[in-house]
């Protein structure tokens, strides 16, 4: 599961054609329906691929994408409008945790995040909790159609707080495009190349890390300023 999310994250394209011969290399005995079953437990897609995280209920109401007309007409042009959320496999030695985090989506800046060994709600819940405590509440907040997202908790805790709701469309990676990137980026840039033993390591790693994504780290999109700047930066001049 680690060598599949790892090149799955670094070639997103290829698919279980390309990727057998890959595992074969490297010592993994995997045939081609063994690594058809692997990736439909992981929940992978080929042309953006992911842990799957997130199976949603036949049962599970669903919400309706509410970023496309946003989007289309640069109307996402301020900080708090628009948040995304979502959760990822992340390795750690010989074991994984999975990394549950919130970007905002006008200036890519990471307003809330945490691991935990569970795919329950409640981390998921806690984490937008603290966010909404430390930097406010955004308009609408997207996420895929997970059972987390679609847990009576969570969608109560949105409507009490007066939180619009959004939902990618079924397999459309591409509604919740940022926060799928930023996971690519903390994953090649960071957690790959550190090998995390304990989770202490990784919620360190992660955290300095995403201090420096959000405080130093310049970005193209934002004119080189950094997330930071332009989601404080924006708000001082209303």
């Amino acid at each position: 599961m680690q060598r599949l999310d790892y090149w799955n994250t670094h070639q997103p394209a290829w698919g279980v054609k390309k990727i057998v011969p890959l595992l074969n290399r490297e010592g993994y005995k995997v045939s081609h329906e063994m690594l058809r079953q692997l990736r439909s437990e992981m929940g992978i897609e080929t042309i953006y691929p992911k842990v799957n995280t997130s199976k949603s209920s036949k049962s599970a109401r669903k919400l309706p994408y509410l970023l496309g007309k946003l989007r289309a007409n640069n109307m996402i042009w301020l900080p708090n409008y628009v948040w995304a959320i979502d959760i990822s496999y992340i390795k750690m030695g010989y074991s994984h945790m999975y990394l549950v985090a919130i970007i905002d989506w006008f200036s890519r800046f990471i307003v809330g995040w945490d691991i935990s060994d569970t795919l329950e709600t409640a981390p998921v819940l806690c984490t937008v909790m603290k966010a909404n405590e430390q930097y406010g509440k955004p308009a609408i907040l997207n996420s895929d159609q997970g059972c987390q997202f679609t847990s009576y908790d969570y969608m109560m805790y949105l409507l009490d707080s007066k939180i619009t709701q959004s939902m990618d469309g079924k397999g459309r990676w591409v509604d919740n495009v940022i926060i799928e990137r930023w996971f690519r980026t903390i994953k090649v840039e960071n957690i790959y190349i550190n090998e995390y033993l304990t989770p202490r390591e990784l919620r360190n790693g992660i955290g300095h890390f995403i201090e420096s994504y959000n405080h130093i780290r310049p970005h193209q999109s934002l004119d080189y300023n950094t997330p930071a700047y332009v989601y404080e930066n924006c708000f001082r001049q209303q």
